[in-house]
């Protein structure tokens, strides 16, 4: 039966643990402060709001249409923003899907450019190609966000186009243009060496 069964990844910045009803209080308290940031995500604002985000995002994964993930931040164990594995397909009918997307991420200001977000890719594009064996992971987002776009070109990712009032946009409501890039399975070496040389040079700004 298909499936996005997955455990805690690990890594030596971040942990992404798989999301449940438990991490409600610590999602609304990662999602306080500068939210300047969060105008192109779906963000919670406050502890009911992320009740409603986490109820959400688990119904989808009791479909099996996403995976979601806290981040949790390993120097202090704090929870910093989250990230999930979304639109799953299975052409080839094997257990696990041939192409995924990774998306829905977000960090506090406080863990932006500190090598979350790098580590966190790396985990989860790692967890996709080396244990999945898919062969296409899609990164999107809105087309007018410049700093994610470029983010996505920093890892490699090639980019395939814009796809015309494709989804909701979090910012407006009303459907946006979707930038479309994508890791395929013959990228993926060259695109793990680049996200450990950007870990290496720990607090890059583009991490």
């Amino acid at each position: 039966m298909p499936t996005l069964a997955h455990g805690v990844l690990t890594g030596h910045l971040v942990a992404l643990e798989p999301m449940e009803l438990r991490h409600v209080d610590e999602i609304a308290a990662a999602a306080t402060g500068d939210r300047s940031s969060f105008r192109w995500t779906v963000v919670p604002d406050g502890p009911d709001e992320a009740e409603a985000y986490v109820r959400w995002l688990l119904d989808d994964a009791a479909t099996g249409s996403v995976a979601p993930f806290v981040q949790r931040r390993v120097t202090d164990d704090e929870v910093v923003g989250c990230t999930r594995f979304l639109n799953p397909a299975w052409p080839l009918g094997r257990e696990f899907p041939d192409e995924v997307e990774v998306g829905g991420t977000w960090l506090n200001a406080a863990a932006q450019r500190s090598g979350v977000n790098s580590e966190a890719k790396l985990l989860l594009l790692g967890h996709a190609f080396d244990v999945w064996g898919v062969q296409r992971v899609a990164i999107c987002t809105d087309a007018r966000n410049d700093r994610s776009r470029q983010a996505i070109e920093r890892l490699g990712a090639g980019f395939e186009g814009v796809l015309r009032r494709h989804r909701r946009s979090a910012a407006t409501g009303r459907l946006r243009d979707t930038a479309v890039y994508s890791v395929v399975a013959p990228d993926w070496p060259t695109v793990r060496r680049r996200l450990e040389s950007l870990l290496a040079r720990h607090g890059d700004p583009s991490a």
